[in-house]
């Protein structure tokens, strides 16, 4: 019985030990499987993941080249910043932990994890985000917490940097990360995802020259992700300067011109189409875009109902007023209506076409010869003048002189303005032109409607003429030293009577020199001309009955558009101040702050010169 029992115990020992020895076996195949995958079959995957774990490529950002205005001064520069981003390879230790992270750098979790999952679908060699311009304490924040967030990479970064805040915004523009409509469009064919692109503006029009090349640099980093040893580096290549044609000093002055008042204001050299400054107001501050903006700041720039992302130097267009008065001056004499010794009358109103048509001054400016109708304003005389003239001829001279149709200017979204025609309401509001609306067409009101640059563009062209060149923030020559054909160079010229030049430009300088309502727009010693202009929000009903209110908006809008010198343009401008009241009291001073500044720097000694040439 013994002898049995250790037989049985043996074999049991034995099947035992075939078990194990089986099991080593599959364990030993199972393991050399893995050191075949690992060593043969995927070797240069599984080395690519090594050196990941060790070796880590950098982006190196390039700076975008400065913008600067005529004479050198920097309006656009770029600053230091530090950049917060994550390696694709690490999100999960990110999102372990990512409550931590938002705490740690002032970051609401659900904006976050937002960030970090817009960014998932992008190419796995490009960094997330997660944040811009962090500071001092944001990176001891994560130094601190390295064994945390193993994969985490601070880059310093430039960002753009606009040196005067909301001074000359909409014409500069700002920049934006690329969106994805944008990446691989035409335009943008040489960014990638995560790039900051030009938005608007200066910045938009010419991003290709601003932007630089991104450079890349590799390095070995510890378990911790802390840089160990350099391998290489490819230093990036810094976008080019642009050199605009805007003086920063009349640019200012205009911009102090305002006040706390909104509107817009455009002057330029007639000769050459250089703009010398653009103004909008209200503005934003584009340095808010250098970063992302949240999405709460955005929606409050687009909702508010000042609209400061609105461009109301080209994109906006307003009812002219009393400008619209030369163009119908220009016009008469042009067509032979008017003649040097015209004369009217003018009893304070008139009656036409079975209503009566007011003038602004109740007791009426009773005999009214061409230049007394230009200086004094007189509504009646200009009433009559485009009964005579019919709606076709006003609408055929002012297109000749480029209102109602974009200037071509080199900057983003402008507007055409409109001047009305039989043809254009039958085509647009199915309906015929009743005669009556031609009267409110001649002293600008009805469904005529300018934008600032066509305005400034037509009194500098009639100031130098009759020819009217394309308004530019870029000269020509500067376009040429970047390798690029300008194409928005154009001219167009009409044949322009003496007599009409020499009728016109000494009732413009009537205006403002002699009894009339621009007084306020004189340079002593540089010959301003132009003309006023108020023009109707409302209607005057409407703004009787606000009157105890005194709400702001119901205010009429104020121009002023003029240039000099009276007899050979150097400088022209149109300047509207929303809710300004008369032209002569809030438009006028600003043109002659612009004009000043024009006149010092050109005419006095010592002063310093216009630095881009004029041509």
């Amino acid at each position: 019985m013994a002898l049995k029992d250790f037989y049985e115990d043996k074999k049991f020992v034995q099947a035992r030990i075939e078990v194990i020895r089986v099991a080593a076996i599959l364990v030993f195949l199972f393991l050399l499987a893995g050191l075949w995958n690992l060593q043969i079959l995927n070797r240069g995957y599984y080395n690519d993941l090594a050196e990941k774990n060790q070796v880590r490529s950098i982006t190196l950002v390039a700076p975008r080249g400065k913008i600067l205005d005529r004479n050198g001064q920097i309006l656009v520069d770029n600053r230091p910043s530090f950049t917060l981003s994550v390696i694709r390879e690490h999100l999960s230790s990110i999102g372990n932990a990512i409550e931590l992270l938002a705490s740690g750098l002032n970051l609401e979790v659900d904006s976050l994890k937002s960030q970090v999952e817009k960014h998932r679908r992008q190419p796995s060699y490009l960094p997330i985000v997660i944040k811009e311009d962090m500071t001092a304490a944001d990176v001891a924040f994560i130094e601190s917490h390295r064994l945390e967030f193993p994969g985490l990479d601070i880059i310093r970064q430039p960002r753009r940097f606009y040196r005067e805040g909301p001074l000359a915004a909409h014409l500069l523009g700002y920049v934006g990360e690329i969106s994805e409509k944008q990446v691989g469009t035409e335009e943008f064919r040489y960014c990638k995802p995560g790039d900051f692109i030009g938005k608007a503006g200066v910045e938009r029009v010419y991003n290709r020259i601003l932007t630089g090349v991104d450079g890349q640099k590799r390095v070995i980093v510890d378990s911790r992700g802390r840089e160990v040893a350099l391998l290489d580096t490819i230093e990036p290549v810094p976008g080019g300067d642009l050199r605009l044609t805007i003086d920063l000093d009349i640019q200012r002055a205009a911009e102090n011109g305002f006040g706390e008042k909104g509107g817009a204001a455009v002057s330029l050299d007639p000769r050459s189409g250089e703009l010398l400054s653009l103004v909008s107001r209200p503005a934003f501050d584009p340095n808010s875009f250098s970063s992302r903006i949240s999405k709460r700041e955005w929606v409050d720039l687009i909702n508010d109902p000042r609209k400061p992302m609105q461009n109301r130097a080209i994109q906006s267009h307003f009812p002219p007023g009393s400008v619209f008065k030369i163009i119908m001056t220009i016009a008469g004499l042009q067509e032979g209506i008017l003649k040097p010794g015209y004369r009217d009358f003018c009893s304070g109103s008139t009656v036409m076409y079975g209503r009566p048509f007011a003038c602004h001054k109740k007791g009426g400016h009773g005999p009214v010869d061409l230049h007394k109708a230009i200086v004094n304003s007189c509504n009646v005389f200009f009433y009559r003048l485009g009964q005579k003239m019919g709606i076709d001829k006003i609408a055929y001279w002012a297109q000749n002189m480029g209102l109602g149709q974009k200037t071509g200017v080199d900057l983003p979204s402008e507007d055409s303005g409109l001047i009305p025609s039989p043809e254009w309401k039958k085509r647009l509001l199915k309906a015929d032109w009743y005669a009556g609306e031609t009267i409110s067409v001649s002293i600008g009101q009805g469904y005529v409607s300018l934008t600032l640059i066509q305005t400034a563009r037509a009194f500098g062209g009639f100031g130098i003429g009759g020819i009217f060149r394309t308004p530019h923030v870029v000269s020509v020559e500067e376009l040429k030293r970047w390798g690029q054909v300008p194409d928005f160079f154009t001219e167009r010229r009409f044949q322009l009577e003496e007599q009409t030049f020499q009728i016109v430009s000494r009732g413009l300088w009537g205006v403002v020199n002699e009894w009339g309502t621009g007084r306020r727009a004189a340079v002593p010693g540089f010959d301003v001309g132009g003309k006023t202009g108020t023009a109707q929000v409302v209607g005057r009903e409407a703004q009787k009955a606000a009157a105890g209110e005194k709400k702001e908006e119901f205010e009429d809008n104020a121009w002023f558009v003029g240039y000099a010198p009276i007899h050979s343009a150097q400088i022209a401008a149109a300047v509207l101040v929303e809710h300004g009241g008369h032209g002569g009291e809030s438009a006028a001073p600003v043109v002659h702050d612009m004009f000043q500044v024009f006149y010092d720097k050109n005419n006095k000694p010592g002063s310093a010169p216009m630095r881009i040439s004029m041509k």
